[in-house]
């Protein structure tokens, strides 16, 4: 393993991995062949309980970074729904087979632009700001909440009781 500059450790092998920093939210999708906040894509994601182990999957960017990462949340086709960690985006041109598609809102990542295999689709606004409220933030991109990995800070605790997600 070695030192992300934000001081996670990160996998050998690159890819997206556990982040707890700030992440300025931002969505300026671009289909140019290099990822870009509010697109999904793919890269290889260390598995949360053992960071050396992971494997290559779809993610979602939803910002960046203070040091130039992106910020991303991963994703799976597994029905999570009930699951307030998770967050229905429907079914888009990323998944092949039309499955329904969820992000996890409780685990940022970070990724570093070289380490995304490729572009998969474009989130629409409407989907990237249901993901941001979600997370418990503003998708303004003027906020910039610190997220831990215990997820968003406690300012936003009284909004998500107010609307059921605690």
């Amino acid at each position: 393993m070695t030192a992300a500059s934000s001081g996670e450790p990160a996998p050998e092998r690159g890819g997206a991995y556990t982040y707890g920093g700030q992440v300025t939210f931002q969505y300026t999708p671009e289909l140019d062949r290099e990822p870009d906040p509010g697109e999904i894509v793919w890269s290889w994601v260390a598995f949360e309980e053992d960071a050396s182990q992971g494997k290559d999957r779809p993610i979602a960017i939803i910002g960046r970074t203070p040091d130039g990462r992106f910020a991303a949340l991963m994703m799976s086709s597994r029905d999570h729904d009930g699951d307030r960690r998770w967050v229905s985006i429907g079914a888009g041109p990323w998944d092949r087979e039309g499955r329904e598609s969820w992000l996890r809102t409780d685990r940022v990542l970070a990724v570093q632009a070289d380490a995304v295999r490729r572009e998969g689709a474009v989130m629409t606004p409407a989907v990237y700001e249901r993901v941001v409220v979600a997370m418990g933030a503003s998708a303004s991109g003027s906020l910039s909440p610190s997220l831990t990995r215990s997820g968003p800070p406690r300012r936003f605790a009284r909004l998500r009781r107010l609307f059921g997600r605690s």
